[in-house]
This record gives C-alpha cells, sequence and structure tokens, in this order.
C-alpha cells in the first residue's frame, strides 16, 4: 500500500478506465440514481459497466469505492438499503456514507463491508469522527473543504480512522451536507436527490444582451459572446448588488494543495480526493497524472520536494476560472 493513496473521480466506465490507466490508487463512483451526489444524466454507472469498471480496477490493483452519500427519506428507504445489499455482491471495496441509519443498516447487514464516512457527512471535529467508528465501524473520514492545516492535524493526532482530504477540484461554499441553496430555488435538495442544480431546472438562453443561465427561472449569470458560459450553480452566479455586477458569493475557481503535499504526507493524510465526477475523462487522465507524479515525488523525498511548473501549467488548464486556491487550508491571518 502507498503511504498516501490518490482517490479520483470516475462519472463514467471511461472516466474509470483513465483514472486507473494514469495511477489512481482508488476510484470513486455511484449508481445512475439519487444514491449518490452527482446524480446527473448522463453520469454514473448501471449493472453492467460497474461489474465491468470493478473487474477493470481490481485487474490493476486499484479499489472502488462507492458513493451512496446522500440521503434517504421514509418512503425511499429500500432503494438506498437495496444499494448497499448490490455493492456488497458486486464485490465493492468500500461504500462512502453520510446517513447514520444507512450506516447501521449496512454494518448489521454486510459487517464484512469497509466503510468511509462521506464528506456529506459534514464531521469537521476528531470527535464527530471518533463516534462514527464507535458506533458504526467507520474507517476512513472524508473532511469538509473548511478545516485549516492545523485543524487537520489535530483531527488526524485524535482519531483511528484513516484521514481523506480534498486535493483537487471544485469547491463549496458551504459546509457539505448542509447546503440549501439548490433547495430554495428548485424545491429539490441536493443532499437528498443527489443533483445541485438539477438538470430539468437548468435553462441557457440567447438573449440580445448575451448567453443567459437560469435555474427554476432565476437568472443566475449572463456571459458575453465567447465567454465560456458555465454551469448554473446559485453559489457561483454574477448578480447586480448596490448597483455591481459580481461573483457575489463565491468567484469560480478550483481547490489546489499541490505545494501543500508534502505537509500534508507528513501529518499523516491517508488519503488525497480529486474532485470531479461530473468532468470529462481528459480532465480526469490530466489531473490523476500530474498527481500521480507528484505523491511519487514527495513519497521518494518530501523534504526536497519542489512542485514542477509543468504541473501547475496543466492543472491550470482545468481549473474553474482557470484560477486556483488553497482555500481554508491556508489562513494567513491565523
Amino acid at each position: 500500500m502507498p503511504q498516501i493513496e490518490l482517490v479520483c473521480p470516475a462519472g463514467s466506465l471511461p472516466a474509470l478506465k483513465t483514472a486507473v490507466d494514469n495511477g489512481a490508487d482508488c476510484v470513486y463512483l455511484g449508481f445512475k440514481d439519487a444514491t449518490n451526489a452527482r446524480n446527473f444524466s448522463g453520469l454514473n454507472f448501471d449493472d453492467a459497466s460497474m461489474k465491468e469498471g470493478i473487474r477493470y480496477a481490481h485487474a490493476r490493483k486499484a479499489r472502488v469505492l462507492l458513493a451512496l452519500n446522500t440521503y434517504p427519506q421514509s418512503g425511499n428507504w429500500a432503494k438506498w438499503t437495496g444499494a448497499v445489499d448490490k455493492a456488497a455482491g458486486l464485490g465493492i471495496d468500500a461504500i462512502i456514507l453520510a446517513d447514520p441509519g444507512l450506516m447501521g443498516y449496512a454494518l448489521k447487514t454486510h459487517p464484512q463491508l469497509r466503510l468511509h464516512l462521506s464528506v456529506q457527512g459534514s464531521a469537521t471535529s476528531y470527535e464527530a469522527i471518533n463516534f462514527y467508528h464507535r458506533h458504526f465501524g467507520i474507517q476512513r473520514a472524508v473532511l469538509p473543504r473548511v478545516l485549516s492545516l492545523a485543524q487537520v492535524e489535530q483531527v488526524i493526532a485524535s482519531t483511528p480512522v484513516e484521514i481523506e482530504v480534498f486535493g483537487f477540484g471544485g469547491l463549496c461554499v458551504m459546509v457539505e451536507g448542509r447546503c440549501a441553496l439548490s433547495a430554495y430555488a428548485t424545491g429539490e435538495s441536493p443532499n437528498c436527490n443527489g443533483a445541485c442544480s438539477p438538470g430539468k431546472h437548468v435553462r441557457w438562453e440567447q438573449t440580445p444582451k448575451g448567453m443567459e443561465t437560469r435555474l427554476n427561472g432565476i437568472l443566475i449569470d449572463r456571459f458575453d459572446d465567447g465567454e465560456r458560459a458555465g454551469y448554473p450553480t446559485l453559489c457561483k452566479g454574477r448578480f447586480e448588488v448596490n448597483g455591481e455586477t459580481y461573483y457575489a458569493i463565491e468567484e469560480p475557481t478550483s481547490l489546489n494543495t499541490l505545494e501543500l503535499l508534502p505537509t500534508l504526507l507528513k501529518a499523516g493524510v491517508r488519503a488525497i480526493k480529486i474532485e470531479g465526477r461530473q468532468r470529462s475523462p481528459a480532465y480526469v487522465a490530466q489531473v490523476t497524472a500530474v498527481w500521480r507524479a507528484a505523491i511519487d515525488r514527495a513519497i521518494r523525498d518530501a523534504d526536497d520536494f519542489r512542485v514542477d511548473g509543468a504541473w501547475m501549467a496543466e492543472l491550470n488548464k482545468v481549473s474553474e476560472g482557470q484560477a486556483h486556491t488553497l482555500g481554508a487550508y491556508y489562513r494567513p491571518w491565523k
């Protein structure tokens, strides 16, 4: 086992194969339904593609993690428990869960199945993580992207649970698992239905003022000719505030912690997660290849680790707004 695993997104079978071929230690994926938090048309796996993906990954010594990280309701409980049963039958290496009731079901029904705590569980303290470990046998926890490096180190030092952190990809202005913006606009909660800005509510319309994007009729952004029209999410829209139009909530930018890799390694982070199941296989290939090379270099010599300029150039090509940030990991005022 490597000292720190590279966990890469697989929104489709081609993306899964691309991730594995470019050096992913693990891939994470979901079924084609609301049991996962990337429930978009054209993404995810049916039974046949899931079986092929697991076969392909296992043949190349990579592990497959299944995201069952949305919250079931009273009327659809059987769908989520059925997904747990199917995961166990398919030979999934671990399931990534957010709902404690579903954790309890998995532990009781399939005690051999490895359980990970999803970022959707919003566990930001070692006390919370230890609670899930004590009651449900959680073996790994994915930390929300709101903690500083010092806080990550404190969590790792105070829990027996493996810690996974996000290393690259889109940011969320909310604490994961607590977003209500999309539900406010559409009436559908991403935490229960698996999609922030569900496709059926999204509209692009060319107008005399430019390309307009709307979410359930709400104007999210307007783009000039030639300007790339992003997917309309409320948190990353441009709005008119006191006569100015700007990204009032969050600017489109990607988390990129490449320069922090030796620090994360020394802190005891067990896995680096790449965000982007909704992104293309080409994105997966570029990001996986860069992070594989960087992790291998850091493992060989963390003290003399240097970020290759070519790596940053590749990552900048696929960053939102072609910009990147260290996010909450780096807080210069502290």
